[in-house]
């Protein structure tokens, strides 16, 4: 891309402003609860911008209008299937047990729900998780600097670790959090004009109707079998593998997002967190997944829209946002819109760093380390495991790009994390006789579960490690049908064990099993204060998406 001075120096602003926040913040934090935790002192429509900013990172931003391109508007199920549902039932159902635990972390309800081991199995797989995640989003921002403005790759690497690192190194959490804000607010407005002008010159919606393949511009036509729609998925699969399983395992248990929520100032505002989270989600695909379905359109009328192709000779889908800046955008508009995508990166990166610092003090060190240290120690930690998840991101970037496998590794380490631990929690705040050894088998068993059945089953060209019994028709299927087994077998496997297993007595479940749990009453006596009547506003919008566009 041909950048002028002034696309630069917004770029350089941007970086300036996030550092500037972390400086302004670091005086301010002088516990370890400040640094970690933000002293549960976050405002509620600050904790809703980042709760929903957490998750736009690199596959977001960038990976949804990749799938745009590639299967249409089939893509929005990952919002309006794959997200309001469970942002709803997490506000509603399972925040009072997470904030009225008074739980700092996933892995900590976990402890006082079931026992330490299983919240440390939890805590190191979270962990791991979180640092691979990290990493990736570290690697494809420098890989996108490097093929789109020319960078350097060493260089966008460490100069992109150190400006992440510095905002949160002075102002922890808080700095994050604030600058998740920012980003949000980045991303919408660096994106949004090119989907007005990609609207502007295809005609509108009745351009995009003219020249999209129909099967592509609907939702749940040709569902009945993976053959008949681009997304190679059928009905039973993206509804429970997407919409139950992998939304519910991700939106309800992973601390990245579910930290956001946790630092609200009360129960009531850590309720509506995810749930006014969801509105802007629910109209999310107008910004991240539209550009790619203009691109389809625009590409049927005019020259310079192709998408170029990989090393292997494959449509490269990732560009096609970058493609669509190049081509929409003049001079200062353009660094807004490439300022809006290192923002994505950045922001996915941070939460993770975040996470894994919260998770390493609390749920490994202070549990296994040191248990009774001062609050400053506890500081001087997570400030000294904030640098060391910064470098083993950028040890994990490199690792990527020697070895392409990587991103096909964390996906997979997603749906082994997230889908059986959201089996676990399901029991576990439903079901009052789930036992600790009942929740730690279980988790462990639909870990291994998902493991065997990667390895013996293959989807385009990938798995069958072990042997190659079935072959789904897409790697979206395998995902959706990986997470669907290890979520059944670590219920089955959960609920076995407990039948033979003893079970805390009831006394010690009080605010952490929802029957054993004193109902919540709506205090504000006001519709738009009270977390139901906000989450059916969402579902309703949502089932009228997915009427809309059948």
């Amino acid at each position: 891309m041909d950048l002028q001075i002034i696309d630069y120096a917004i770029i350089a602003l941007y970086f300036l402003f996030v550092v500037g926040i972390g400086i302004l913040l670091k005086r301010k934090i002088k516990t370890g609860n400040d640094f970690l935790m933000s002293n549960r002192s976050i405002p509620l429509w600050i904790t809703s911008l980042a709760f929903i900013s957490a998750n736009l990172g690199a596959q977001e931003v960038l990976g949804m209008a990749a799938s745009g391109a590639k299967y249409g508007l089939y893509t929005a199920h990952y919002y309006w299937l794959g997200a309001a549902f469970a942002m709803v039932f997490l506000g509603i159902y399972m925040m009072p047990f997470y904030y009225g635990s008074k739980a700092r972390s996933v892995p900590e309800y976990l402890k006082l729900r079931f026992d330490e081991k299983t919240r440390t199995f939890n805590a190191l797989s979270f962990a791991a998780m979180t640092v691979f995640s990290s990493g990736v989003s570290l690697y494809a921002l420098a890989l996108l600097m490097e093929v789109i403005l020319g960078w350097d790759f060493n260089v966008s690497i460490w100069l992109a670790a150190g400006i992440v690192l510095i905002y949160i190194y002075l102002g922890g959490l808080t700095s994050a959090v604030y600058n998740e804000v920012l980003q949000f607010f980045l991303i919408v407005l660096g994106i949004a004009p090119m989907v007005f002008l990609g609207l502007q010159k295809i005609g509108g919606w009745e351009g995009i109707v003219r020249n999209v393949d129909d099967a592509k511009l609907h939702l749940w036509r040709g569902m009945d079998s993976a053959a008949n729609n681009p997304m190679g998925v059928d009905a039973f699969s993206l509804v429970f593998g997407l919409g139950f399983v992998l939304a519910f395992g991700y939106w309800c248990t992973d601390f990245l997002v579910v930290q956001r929520a946790m630092i609200s100032r009360n129960l009531n505002d850590a309720r509506r967190t995810p749930i006014i989270a969801a509105v802007p989600k629910v109209f999310m695909p107008l910004i991240v997944i539209l550009p790619g379905i203009l691109l389809l359109a625009l590409q049927n009328q005019f020259s310079g829209y192709e998408l170029p192709l990989t090393p292997n000779g494959d449509v490269n889908y990732n560009m096609a946002l970058p493609l669509m800046l190049q081509q929409l955008y003049p001079s200062g508009i353009l660094g807004v819109g490439i300022t809006a995508l290192i923002a994505s990166f950045m922001s996915g990166m941070a939460g993770n760093v975040t996470a894994f610092n919260t998770v390493w003090t609390y749920d490994i060190y202070q549990s296994h380390i040191k248990r009774n240290a001062s609050e400053n120690h506890y500081l001087n930690v997570g400030r000294a495991t904030t640098v060391v998840g910064i470098l083993i991101s950028v040890g994990t970037a490199y690792v990527a790009r020697g070895f392409n496998s990587i991103m096909d590794l964390l996906q997979l380490v997603f749906g082994f994390v997230n889908a059986p631990l959201f089996a676990t929690f399901f029991l576990g705040m439903f079901w009052k006789k789930t036992t600790a050894h009942g929740a730690f088998w279980g988790l462990v068993s639909g870990t291994a579960a998902a493991a065997i059945t990667h390895g013996i089953t293959t989807a385009e060209g990938k798995g069958g490690w072990i042997a190659n019994i079935h072959e789904y028709y897409s790697g979206t299927s395998h995902a959706f049908n990986i997470a669907g087994i290890a979520f059944i077998v670590c219920f089955v496997v959960t609920v076995l064990v407990s039948m033979f297993t003893v079970r805390k007595p009831e006394t010690e479940l009080t605010g952490l099993v929802y029957s054993l749990t004193p109902k919540q009453k709506d205090s504000a006596k006001v519709w738009y204060k009270n977390p139901l009547w906000l989450g059916v506003i969402v579902l309703i919008i949502t089932v009228i998406f997915n009427i809309i566009f059948y």
